[in-house]
């Protein structure tokens, strides 16, 4: 009997011992942000691929579970909390830390909460970085905006200039911007003077199913698509400003591509790179094309609201010639996919409605 004892205990050992030299051949991740539209995404992404991912946010992602190793709900503006979640195991250092936490949403948030997202944002980002060097994380990542470029480059609807090399002399046209700008130096500052690996995206308008599409963060794409999927043929909705002012927008799928690419190369360092689309389209357009997705002829109203620049539409020569690759997908197709999601959610809001009455 006791042989036997003896040979389940080290069975138990060796079924442990080989657990955790699996875990431990994993690639591990760590996501903040990961209950956001972005973060929730990649986290599936991260997975698809086999890494051990860790998510870490305020809330967990609203509209489907996550697919996380592991969730944490933590506020990232503590340091204690950010330096809890950053350290993975003794010894072992996370292979790749995602910094896509911040306070932000569409022109309806951002034109009025300048303190809130210099405040929160800043405080993160600072966190972040010293706990990635504390812990000695093998690559980091951070997600800054097109919002960095200069107001003076975006004030044509035709030909915006956003080359990744205009963004100076700096001149953002909000604080969410600004904040943007700060947090690259502070990243690119860090990677040279604590010799760490950093990756930084300036991203272009990333929409797409499961992203916010009510409450006043929700961006142009989805903000226009639950007015027409709630309007019917013929119906008037409003539109900020004169329509005119353009953007280009780019699907998740192709953001998440651009970000693994990123990451994946293995030069120590990469310049700040364009994650965007390079199709531009007015916001009449673009309600335009929504509309005809839905099958619906809809009038436009425009009323005074928070336009932004001009124009803004990504440039993508540095990130075709540094990675050979830049999105290519027609904004059409991602529309479609995002229109029917927005669709299915309105609807199942109004049957709630309805239900509890």
């Amino acid at each position: 009997m006791k042989f036997f004892i003896k040979l389940f205990s080290v069975a138990l050992l060796i079924s442990s011992y080989t657990y955790t030299s699996v875990e431990f051949k994993q690639k591990a991740a760590l996501v903040c942000g990961a209950g956001g539209f972005i973060g929730s995404h990649l986290v599936k992404q991260l997975k698809d691929e086999g890494y051990w991912v860790r998510g870490v946010d305020l809330k967990y992602p609203e509209f489907s579970h996550s697919k996380a190793d592991e969730f944490i709900i933590g506020d990232l503006r503590n340091p204690s909390t950010v330096d809890t979640v950053v350290r993975y195991r003794k010894n072992r250092p996370f292979d790749e830390v995602y910094q896509l936490a911040a306070d932000m949403g569409g022109m309806g948030f951002i034109s009025f909460n300048d303190a809130l997202i210099m405040h929160n944002s800043g405080l993160i980002n600072f966190h972040v970085l010293d706990a990635c060097k504390q812990h000695k994380v093998g690559k980091t990542f951070f997600s800054s905006s097109a919002c960095a470029y200069p107001e003076r480059n975006q004030l044509t609807t035709e030909n915006p200039v956003c080359s990744e090399d205009t963004a100076y002399p700096a001149a953002p046209d909000t604080e969410y911007g600004w904040e943007k700008l700060f947090s690259e130096r502070m990243y690119q500052a860090y990677s040279r003077d604590y010799n760490m690996t950093v990756r930084i995206a300036r991203f272009h308008n990333i929409f797409g199913p499961e992203g916010t599409w009510q409450g006043g963060r929700e961006k142009a794409p989805a903000a226009l698509s639950r007015k027409i999927t709630c309007a019917k043929t013929e119906d008037t909705i409003d539109v900020w400003g004169d329509g005119k002012q353009t953007r280009s927008f780019l699907y998740i799928d192709e953001c998440l591509e651009g970000i693994r690419k990123m990451m994946n190369d293995p030069r120590k360092n990469l310049p700040v790179l364009n994650i965007g689309s390079e199709e531009l389209i007015s916001i009449n357009d673009l309600t335009y094309m929504i509309a005809n997705v839905a099958g619906k002829k809809i009038n436009i109203n425009h009323i005074d609201g928070p336009e932004g620049v001009r124009g803004r539409n990504s440039h993508n020569k540095l990130i075709k010639k540094t990675l050979n690759w830049a999105p290519s997908k027609r904004l059409r197709e991602g529309m479609e996919k995002t229109y029917k999601w927005i669709e299915e959610q309105a609807k199942e809001a109004n049957y709630q409605e309805q239900k509890s009455k």
